[in-house]
């Protein structure tokens, strides 16, 4: 699955768009967090990663209070995935591309490891982290609601799409 990951991570570098502002050198987050111009720039950071948190897991693998630290920082991590999107749709005051499969999908899956947290009495950490993401969701149901999937003004006319499309395939 890592390999899997990491081939992903790969394929996303090489063809990203000519127009995003990682091809274009434009640094929009702090430091230029995740936003490398190239591959091996994504390897050393994940393998600094993992390194730092092989030392701090040996140092202090006994400790509960680590492990704690460690599942919350894990779990918050991955209950906030769906705050991008959150915000995209804020932005656009449109969901269009966003399909209804995904959000049920996601919708369905929190749904369900929630409630088996709960019947499993699972550690704290995993039940609020559950809940966090869980109304994440709902609140993308709610704009799905509100805004719609039309397309928004911001959407690239066909000729645009078709043009960035020739320039990927001459890549």
């Amino acid at each position: 699955m890592i390999f899997a990951q990491l081939w992903l991570l790969y394929i996303c570098v090489i063809y990203r768009p000519l127009s995003s502002p990682e091809s274009s050198g434009v640094v929009t987050r702090p430091f230029g967090f995740w936003q490398w111009q190239w591959y091996q720039q994504y390897v050393e950071f994940l393998a600094g990663l993992i390194l730092c948190q092989a030392i701090l897991f040996l140092i202090f693998g006994r400790s509960d209070l680590f492990i704690a630290v460690l599942g919350f920082v894990a779990l918050g991590l991955e209950s906030t995935l769906p705050i991008p999107q959150l915000i995209s749709n804020y932005k656009q005051r449109s969901l269009y591309g966003f399909r209804l499969s995904t959000l049920l999908g996601w919708v369905g899956g929190d749904s369900f490891k929630t409630v088996y947290f709960f019947l499993q009495h699972s550690p704290l950490q995993f039940k609020v982290c559950a809940i966090f993401q869980l109304s994440i969701d709902f609140a993308i149901v709610i704009q799905r609601l509100v805004y719609g999937n039309p397309p928004p003004p911001t959407v690239l006319p066909d000729d645009d799409d078709l043009e960035q499309a020739l320039a990927l395939s001459e890549e």
